[in-house]
C-alpha cells in the first residue's frame, strides 16, 4: 500500500472520529440541558418557595441566600460547560450569530478590541463546515490571547459561490521567525487536528504573517455542489 494511500485512509479515520467526537458531545450538552439543566432550575423554584415560608430571622435568610448564591454559580457553570460542548446557537441561530457572540465575548474577557466582519446573508454551507469554521476560530481567538500579545483582532468571513473562508487576524508578534511550515507547528495540536479536519473536507488551514505585523489564520473549505433539480 502506498504512502499517499496510508495517508488518504488516515485522514479518512480522522474525519469519521472527529465527526463522531463532535455528535458525542453535542449529545452531551442536550443531555446536561434538558437533565440537569432542568433539575437545577426546578431546584431555584423550590428554593424560593421555601424561603417565602422561612420566619423572619436573619440567620436563616443570610444561609437561603448564601444557597440561591452557590445555585446560581452552579447553573451559570453548567451553561458554560454546554457551551464550551456544543454552540447550539451554531445550529439554531445561525453562524452569524455564533461568530458575533464569540468574538464579543472574547472582546469583554480579554479587555481587547475585537471585531467580526461577516457577510450580510447567513453562509449557505453544510453543519460540518460550519462547526470547522467556528472551531477555527475559538482556537485562533484562543491563541491570541495565550500568544499573539496582540491588541487588536478581527475576524473576516468572506462567502463566495464556491468556497468559504474564515481569517482570524491580529497584530500581535507574529509566527516564530515568519515560519508557515508545518515544523512550526510541532506540539499545536489544536491547529493540527483542525488542518486535518479541513483537508477532510477539500479544504485546507494555514497560519502566516499579517503584513509586517501580527499572524492570519486562515480557513477555506470548498463547497459542495448544489444537487441539480
Amino acid at each position: 500500500m502506498s504512502a499517499t494511500t496510508d495517508a488518504a485512509e488516515l485522514r479518512e479515520l480522522l474525519g469519521y472520529v472527529n465527526n463522531c467526537w463532535d455528535e458525542e458531545r453535542r449529545a452531551l450538552s442536550r443531555q446536561m440541558h434538558d437533565s440537569l439543566g432542568s433539575s437545577l432550575t426546578a431546584l431555584t423554584m423550590h428554593l424560593g418557595l421555601l424561603t417565602s415560608k422561612l420566619p423572619p430571622e436573619p440567620a436563616l435568610l443570610d444561609r437561603a441566600a448564601q444557597m440561591k448564591n452557590l445555585l446560581h454559580n452552579i447553573i451559570e457553570t453548567n451553561r458554560a460547560m454546554q457551551h464550551k460542548l456544543w454552540n447550539d446557537k451554531l445550529e439554531f441561530l445561525g453562524m452569524r450569530v455564533a461568530l458575533g457572540e464569540l468574538v464579543a465575548q472574547f472582546a469583554a474577557e480579554q479587555q481587547m478590541a475585537a471585531r467580526c466582519s461577516l457577510p450580510d446573508d447567513e453562509p449557505a454551507c453544510p453543519r460540518a463546515h460550519r462547526v470547522v469554521l467556528l472551531r477555527v476560530a475559538e482556537e485562533g481567538l484562543r491563541n491570541v490571547a495565550a500568544h499573539a500579545r496582540a491588541s487588536n483582532v478581527e475576524v473576516i468571513v468572506d462567502d463566495m459561490d464556491d468556497s468559504i473562508t474564515l481569517m482570524v487576524k491580529d497584530d500581535g508578534i507574529g509566527p516564530v521567525d515568519g515560519a508557515t511550515e508545518p515544523a512550526h507547528w510541532q506540539g499545536c495540536y489544536g491547529l493540527r487536528m483542525l488542518r486535518e479536519r479541513a483537508r477532510f473536507l477539500g479544504g485546507s488551514l494555514s497560519l502566516a504573517a499579517n503584513g509586517s505585523r501580527g499572524s492570519v489564520l486562515s480557513v477555506t473549505l470548498p463547497k459542495p455542489p448544489i444537487p441539480a433539480n
